[in-house]
């Protein structure tokens, strides 16, 4: 990160958007999924902290749409056209999704991690956003940086080597 950006945080089931010289991070990416959505030549992106699927699997009258990787990444996608993305230029990057602890149980509702995964591939899917890369599985958690000036995403986990995708 260079002196003159600033680092905007975004939390658990929440999400923002960036201009460059702007940084963004998210920490604590378990299960979660971190999706960055960006227009490289535009030099803004947004990123959201999935924490589950699907949002209507939600018993709750008043959810946090943010949580959810169906209703967070439209979400998501509008706030980046507002501040300068393109539609059509619009990739993503995504990381996380792992399987924290080690279940014997082949229940689905245990994989969340995968489930996530799945869930934030599909919805980027629909939104005919190209994913150019991921970090996605495993068994540690994730701390996410992202630059949308240069659109590059780096990843730092607990006994696992420093990698940017």
């Amino acid at each position: 990160m260079n002196k003159l950006s600033t680092l905007i945080r975004v939390g658990i089931s929440d999400l923002n958007t960036v201009s460059s010289p702007q940084m963004i991070r998210t920490s604590g990416l378990g299960s979660c999924v971190g999706v960055v959505i960006y227009d490289l030549n535009m030099k803004v992106g947004g990123m959201s902290h999935i924490m589950l699927p699907d949002s209507l699997a939600t018993q709750q009258q008043h959810i946090n749409e943010y949580k959810y990787a169906d209703t967070a990444l439209p979400i998501l996608v509008n706030k980046i056209i507002r501040i300068g993305g393109r539609r059509a230029m619009l990739e993503a990057k995504i990381a996380g999704g792992a399987q924290m602890f080690n279940m014997s149980s082949n229940l689905d509702i245990m994989r969340i991690g995968p489930r996530n995964v799945e869930a934030v591939q599909t919805t980027l899917k629909q939104l005919n956003i190209p994913i150019i890369s991921s970090d996605v599985g495993g068994n540690f958690g994730r701390t996410i940086d992202f630059d949308p000036e240069t659109g590059k995403l780096m990843i730092k986990s607990v006994n696992q080597p420093d990698k940017t995708i």
